[in-house]
């Protein structure tokens, strides 16, 4: 199945748009990279990887220091990397990141 992420700006309680999001999948080699995109207008990527997920070790990462520069804020965390797990691969993984300038959280969505 496919791979989606979304993008919230905790500070200003809207979307976080054009962030640069990579996914890497982990092999023996290290990580190898699957793809990229750019957060839509809603903050979304809706399909990371069309090809679709096998089981194995993923890595998502947002480049958050673009979207503080482009709204005019640092931030203290350049970048986000987010690491997971897919187990049951015809499944959709839905992998959202609510970010501030001090802080993020993430968990597994639908």
């Amino acid at each position: 199945m496919t791979l989606s992420t979304h993008v919230l700006d905790a500070t200003s309680g809207l979307p976080a748009a054009g962030v640069p999001v990579a996914v890497d999948r982990r092999s023996d080699r290290g990580w190898e990279p699957l793809g990229s995109a750019v957060t839509d207008d809603d903050g979304r990527c809706r399909s990371l990887v069309p090809d679709g997920l096998e089981i194995g070790v993923y890595r998502l990462t947002f480049d958050t220091a673009h979207h503080f520069r482009t709204s005019g804020r640092s931030g203290f965390y350049p970048e986000v990397s987010i690491v997971f797990e897919v187990a049951e691969p015809q499944r959709h993984h839905h992998v959202p990141l609510l970010l501030s300038p001090f802080a993020y959280s993430t968990y597994r969505g639908s």
